[in-house]
Order: C-alpha cells, then structure tokens, then sequence
C-alpha cells in the first residue's frame, strides 16, 4: 500500500529545515530521529507551499523543526519529556504521526529567526498563543507566523506557538512508518545531517 507522504527539502519547498528530533538540541535532550528526513502528508504539503509563497511575499521565509513523526519516535519523546501535558499520549497518536502537523517559525533575509519570545519546544505558558509574558515584538511575530499558515490552510493550536495542523486532522489516519522503508526517520541512515538549507 503506498503512503501519503511527500518529502520536503530545501531545494524542493524552498524552506529551511532543522529537524531538531534528529539532535540532541530539544526538550528531550537526546536525539529522537535516527536520522533527519522531512515529510508531509500531501494535503499538507500543498498548504505548506501556499505557506511558503505568503511568506516570502512577506519577505520570510520558514524554517521547519518537525513534521511527520513515526509512532515509535512519538513514544521514545512521550518516555522522555519532561512535561506530557505538552506531548500528545502514543496511545492516542498525535498529529505529526498522521503527517498533518509541522513545527515551524519564520527567518528574515539573513536566515535568523524572528523572535517568537521562547524557543521550539519550550513547555511552558509563555510558548501559549497570546500569552502577554513576551515581548510587543515577539507577539507580532507570532501573529505573522499565524496569519500566513492559516491563510495557507492550518490552524494554530493554542499551547505551541510554532505547531500548526490540517483541520478536522481526525478524518486522517496515522501512518505506520514500516510503510515507508529506507524513507522513514527511524531507518539508519550514517550519511544523512539534522541540518539543511
């Protein structure tokens, strides 16, 4: 049976990618990913290039940490994190493991990251849509980054500033990663780098 999802590169979407699962760099603190491969489910990817083209109308570009996520990947994060209030139960399945959800911000000309007042990642209430513990600045931000994804198709979800997803995500199944062979972000692989673009 073939799967819904399509690769993301820099080449091919035009974004940056720092798949922070595939580095000891987030909240888990150790690498999650086996290796760094982006994909999407192709109703997110055509939002996703929408998402690009508002951005760089706007003179930005994105600047993606996650997207699809496999169930076992998924556990190893709930095992690990720090506070499962902020981490989707495996038993349930989360949105990134159907494909439909991807963790980004927005980097200006230079390549540097606009200020979203925290970090990717960063469990706490000030990472909350709206939350009045960051800046003017970082709120507009933010505001920015909303606009653009929702115009394209997502929608927010309220705790993570940076994680949007298809509406209505329910009515997509999650994907199993088997199904994706040498493609999945559990098979080792030594050439592949967490950094790219």
């Amino acid at each position: 049976m073939p799967h819904p999802l399509v690769q993301i590169t820099p080449e091919t979407h035009q974004v940056q990618l720092h798949l922070a699962y595939a580095t000891p760099d987030n909240v888990a603190g150790q690498r999650i990913y086996d290796r760094a491969v982006c994909l999407l489910h192709r109703d997110a990817e055509a939002c996703l290039r929408r998402a690009v083209a508002l951005a760089a109308d706007a003179g930005y570009r994105l600047k993606i940490f996650d997207a699809f996520r496999p169930h076992e990947a998924q556990v190893r994060l709930w095992e690990t994190a720090p506070d499962q209030a902020y981490v989707a139960d495996p038993k349930i399945g989360s949105n990134h493991t159907r494909g439909t959800a991807v963790d980004l911000t927005l980097v200006d000309g230079q390549g540097a990251e606009l200020d979203m007042g925290t970090g990717f990642d960063d469990m706490t209430t000030a990472s909350h849509h709206f939350s009045d513990a960051v800046s003017p600045v970082a709120q507009a931000n933010r505001l920015l980054l909303m606009k653009v994804m929702e115009d394209a198709g997502f929608v927010h979800l309220p705790h993570e500033w940076w994680h949007y997803a298809l509406p209505a995500n329910d009515r997509y199944p999650l994907i199993d990663s088997a199904l994706l062979g040498e493609l999945s972000p559990m098979h080792l692989a030594t050439t592949e780098t967490a950094t790219e673009g």
